[in-house]
């Protein structure tokens, strides 16, 4: 790795200094070595012309590929809408940290609605049984059989609502969904993975946030 000149120092010290303030579960060395991996990345990222300001959904979902090993591509499209939280089709240095903070370490809170945001797909604030549908879809395993695989799905839709749409308005608003999970965590990822899986994260953490040798 090239060394650092003292000006990229000062501003990674900077940049370590703000984002303490406003992201929690990460320590100074922590969020130190995800800035760094996220400078890398940004230097990976290939784009024509003016260069992106943040990372690309291409090059993010590469990560979730590569690093967290998902694979289901709504999920995985939805987890980069979780971390876009001002829309703008871009995942900058705030929004890597603050939603890598969750995605690793979050509350069980903060992971619902990081479960909720993935789950709205057209982020209109509910989840509708088309919205679970699809999801579901994409989620089983397809095995061969001669009944119609999206009967089954339409069944599982119709009593997942049930238990889940507290209000019975045919949709689940955030405090449906809130008040299940909290009632039953298995909620939490009902209509597919949007976490890492413990030995993922293990994994990543044992890399990323190496102590550097003396």
């Amino acid at each position: 790795m090239m060394e650092m000149t003292a000006k990229s120092k000062k501003l990674l010290h900077a940049q370590v200094e703000a984002l303490l303030r406003k992201v929690e579960h990460f320590n100074k060395t922590e969020i130190e070595n995800l800035i760094l991996m996220f400078n890398t990345l940004m230097a990976e990222q290939v784009s024509r012309g003016r260069p992106a300001n943040g990372l690309k959904r291409g090059k993010f979902r590469g990560v979730l590929q590569g690093t967290f090993e998902m694979t289901n591509a709504v999920m995985m499209d939805g987890v980069f809408r979780s971390f876009d939280t001002d829309g703008d089709g871009v995942i900058i240095l705030e929004e890597w940290i603050r939603g890598l903070s969750v995605f690793l370490r979050g509350t069980l809170e903060e992971k619902i609605k990081h479960s909720f945001r993935v789950y709205d797909l057209n982020n209109d604030k509910y989840i509708s049984k088309d919205e679970i549908f699809h999801m579901l879809k994409h989620s089983f395993i397809k095995w061969p059989s001669e009944e119609d695989p999206d009967e089954g799905i339409k069944d599982v839709v119709e009593i997942t609502m049930k238990k889940m749409d507290l209000d019975h308005d045919g949709l689940l608003s955030y405090e449906d969904f809130q008040k299940s999970v909290l009632d039953e965590n298995l909620f939490l990822q009902a209509f597919g993975p949007c976490l890492p899986e413990d030995a993922t994260i293990e994994k990543f953490e044992e890399v990323v946030f190496k102590e550097p040798e003396q």
